[in-house]
């Protein structure tokens, strides 16, 4: 009777079904673990749970997204193409899978946007010519790629990205409000306006008319007395 009690405790079916409850708990504490370093704002961690995978593919490996390179879980760190952070508008915390090909080509994909926040900040660059945005009182480094990609210099006003939850050092650049007074292209676009209106100014003024020329009096003057003289005569030959 105990032989045969054993024997149903040990059946392949209950082994199999105490495997898959100890799966979904790993998974369930693994899920719980990645909310928990959100929330604090561990972004210097990668999501912890299985994502190194060598497949048909190639070898998959997801992770955290820094502001200029992706954070692997597996505790490597993986350059992120500029252009593609700036186009794709990726901000610190986002959760990226990166596929490494058999050929070597690295391939990403953002599959955990983290929720965002948007400001209006200026432009400004440092001494070693990095480029940052000052927003809220806080100053945001950008990628050099987002600053070529937008076209903008210093003291342009931008809408800038960031994640909402985690005190972030970068940013995204996502817009161009205004372009600044000092800025090359709003400088020669404004030369060009000015020119232009004072151009067209300077054809609908009216021609300047020539003066009128007023009578000399001073010949009559000198005449005057002679006139007196000779109206006389007149009157005496009359008489």
């Amino acid at each position: 009777m105990t032989e045969e009690k054993d024997k149903n405790e040990n059946s392949p079916e209950k082994i199999q079904a105490l495997r898959d409850m100890i799966n979904s708990a790993e998974k369930t504490i693994q899920g719980a673990k990645a909310m928990l370093l959100q929330i604090e704002g561990k972004k210097k961690v990668g999501r912890k749970r299985k994502s190194t995978d060598d497949g048909e593919d190639g070898r998959v490996i997801e992770g955290t997204f820094d502001g200029q390179i992706m954070l692997g879980s597996d505790g490597k760190q993986y350059p992120v193409p500029a252009n593609y952070a700036s186009k794709s508008k990726l901000v610190e915390g986002d959760m990226l899978k990166l596929t490494i090909t058999s050929e070597g080509s690295f391939i990403y994909k953002q599959i955990g946007p983290v929720e965002r926040r948007r400001m209006l900040g200026m432009i400004n660059q440092d001494a070693d010519g990095n480029y940052f945005v000052i927003a809220d009182g806080h100053p945001y480094r950008v990628l050099l790629a987002s600053v070529t990609y937008f076209k903008v210099e210093p003291g342009d006003e931008v809408t800038l990205v960031t994640a909402r939850d985690i005190d972030s050092d970068w940013g995204s650049i996502e817009n161009v409000i205004q372009k600044s007074a000092g800025s090359q292209n709003y400088h020669q676009t404004y030369k060009k306006h000015i020119k232009e209106e004072t151009e067209e100014h300077e054809e609908n003024e009216p021609e300047e008319s020539a003066p009128v020329k007023t009578p000399d009096t001073s010949i009559f003057d000198e005449w005057a007395p002679d006139l007196a003289e000779l109206k006389k005569e007149l009157n005496k030959s009359e008489i």
